[in-house]
């Protein structure tokens, strides 16, 4: 299969990532376009028989902090709204994913990248490591503040007004 095939079925996961990354659907739909067109024009780069994922998802990391870096923005972005839900079934699940959504936006940008990579990505520890080009003792450190301060944040209820900044 062509590398270019390859790349399209990670999309989805791409999407996913950086949505979570940026709570914004058009900048994170910018970021996947930037890390696509990244990709391609650096196809001659990616070793077959590498991680094709890692591999994106480190292209998609670098241009995110650069971009972070660049514009020298606050961590706290806006939280787009959530798709509406046919089922009435799913108010309560739609709620907590809301609640979730928001509390992320409180938590600092690279531990974000971890939580999001480990939790929603199923990366493991050493994977996270490699994309984000840090030990694994950082990943660690990073996802138990960013669980803690995120269970912090959704057993309050409504997030407070003051951002944690990362210290390491």
């Amino acid at each position: 299969m062509s590398l270019r095939r390859q790349i399209v079925q990670w999309i989805p996961h791409l999407r996913r990532y950086a949505r979570g990354l940026l709570l914004d659907r058009e900048l994170a739909d910018d970021l996947v376009q930037e890390t696509l067109l990244r990709a391609l024009a650096r196809e001659q780069r990616w070793r077959p028989g590498s991680d094709l994922r890692a591999w994106l998802f480190t292209l998609m990391h670098n241009l995110f902090v650069s971009d972070y870096r660049r514009r020298c923005r606050s961590p706290l972005v806006a939280v787009d709204s959530l798709p509406e839900r046919a089922a009435a079934g799913q108010a309560d699940s739609d709620c907590r994913v809301r609640d979730v959504e928001q509390a992320l936006q409180y938590l600092p940008p690279s531990w974000r990248e971890v939580l999001l990579l480990v939790s929603l990505e199923g990366l493991s520890y050493t994977e996270v490591a490699r994309v984000l080009g840090i030990p694994v003792g950082t990943v660690m450190s990073r996802l138990h503040r960013a669980r803690q301060r995120l269970a912090q944040l959704l057993e309050e209820g409504q997030p407070r007004l003051e951002v944690v900044h990362e210290r390491e």
